[in-house]
């Protein structure tokens, strides 16, 4: 049995979490993410950010979490509350986002995804969190599929990011949780 777990990450972590941001984004969205999106990443950017997301996060109830197997990173989550709600969106309060959740495609299909779900989902639930949303690019099926897989549901709404070098189209799901 393979020595697998989820854990608050630590500042220590942050330079990982970088490193696979970007590869697992270049290796996952080259058909998602414009070209020059892509190539203007960096490990050292993204982890920098990642370094300020842990030590100070916006509130108590913003969380990075990390997967491992044996001592690797092999993924991590970001949540939060969420604060770009509609006006009529139910229980703002109480609604968090899925900020990111990211597994590096070489430890993938070992169950780290799901047990980073249902940590954040935890996280969430202890937070007050009634329902959480993510945003998913479009054109990213493998993410969307494994979210409606656990019991999300496209609500309906999308929108346009501007990259700089492109649009961004995304969905947003959702998932209530109950109990």
């Amino acid at each position: 049995m393979a020595d697998v777990s989820v854990r608050p990450a630590v500042a220590g972590d942050a330079g990982e979490l970088g490193r696979i941001q970007v590869e697992t984004w270049r290796i996952a969205y080259p058909d998602v993410v414009p070209a020059p999106v892509l190539d203007s990443l960096s490990a050292e950017v993204a982890g920098a950010s990642w370094a300020a997301a842990i030590r100070t996060p916006p509130t108590p109830r913003h969380h990075v979490l990390v997967a491992l197997e044996q001592q690797w990173r092999v993924g991590f989550a970001a949540l939060g509350p969420a604060d770009d709600l509609e006006s009529d969106d139910p229980d703002p309060g109480t609604t968090g986002l899925l900020a990111l959740i990211l597994v590096e495609p070489r430890w993938g299909r070992r169950g780290h995804g799901s047990r980073l779900l249902a940590a954040a989902t935890d996280h969430a639930r202890g937070d007050g969190m009634s329902r959480v949303l993510a945003w998913v690019p479009e054109a990213d099926v493998v993410t969307r599929d494994f979210l409606v897989s656990a019991g999300w549901a496209p609500d309906g709404l999308a929108r346009a990011l501007d990259t700089g070098a492109g649009e961004l189209r995304e969905i947003r799901l959702v998932t209530a949780l109950d109990g």
